[in-house]
């Protein structure tokens, strides 16, 4: 499906960024946001949410936007921050450190979902932004395709987990795995499955 992105004027405005993040749901693993600054005279085409597009699609969009993006920024939450802070801040936490990381700061940053972390700069929640703002779905793209990569590089140190196919999502096999195998440094310790078997094999 192609995604026809509006076109917004912002005479004011000469950066533009859009945040999206990824790994929210996981039992494991990092939060991963990203931001990205697009360059109004390099558009990439295909843009979307990442969701509904193919691994070798994403690969293609992810080396895409990194070679023609204006400003392309990392951030993350380890799950120990994750266990501190609850899943919703270190996500504002994460966007907040990829909105610091751009090499060029943005004037104004569209944020998917319904809430804005606290920036530097005005900012603006979207909701499905990923679908409507470009920027937003480059960020989606750079977030998912890191974020998988690393559940990839996590299976190859613990193969028995099943990381490369459920990239740390509680599936039926990511259960059966973790009550087989044992909590590894990398879960997020608070959340209800995992609390569950560390409180089980602690009494």
């Amino acid at each position: 499906m192609k995604v026809e992105f509006p076109e917004v004027i912002y005479p004011d405005l000469q950066f533009i960024a859009g945040v999206d993040e990824v790994g929210r749901g996981p039992l494991v693993g990092d939060v991963v946001t990203a931001a990205v600054i697009l360059d109004p005279e390099n558009p990439i085409q295909g843009l979307t949410d990442s969701k509904k597009l193919s691994e070798k699609k994403l690969a293609l969009l992810f080396d895409q936007i990194n070679e023609n993006a204006l400003a392309v920024s990392i951030g993350r939450a380890s799950p120990t921050e994750i266990d501190q802070l609850n899943i919703l801040h270190a996500t504002m936490l994460a966007m907040q450190r990829a909105v610091e990381g751009l090499s060029t700061q943005p004037d104004y940053v569209f944020i998917d979902g319904n809430r804005c972390p606290s920036l530097a700069m005005p900012s603006e929640a979207v909701v499905k932004g990923d679908l409507r703002v470009a920027e937003i779905s480059a960020a989606s793209i750079i977030a998912k395709v890191t974020r998988d990569r690393e559940m990839v590089e996590l299976d190859k140190r613990y193969p028995a987990y099943g990381f490369a196919k459920h990239k740390g999502y509680p599936t039926k096999a990511h259960f059966e795995a973790l009550q087989t195998h044992g909590v590894i440094p990398e879960y997020r310790q608070s959340f209800k499955p995992v609390k569950a078997i560390l409180t089980a094999t602690s009494k």
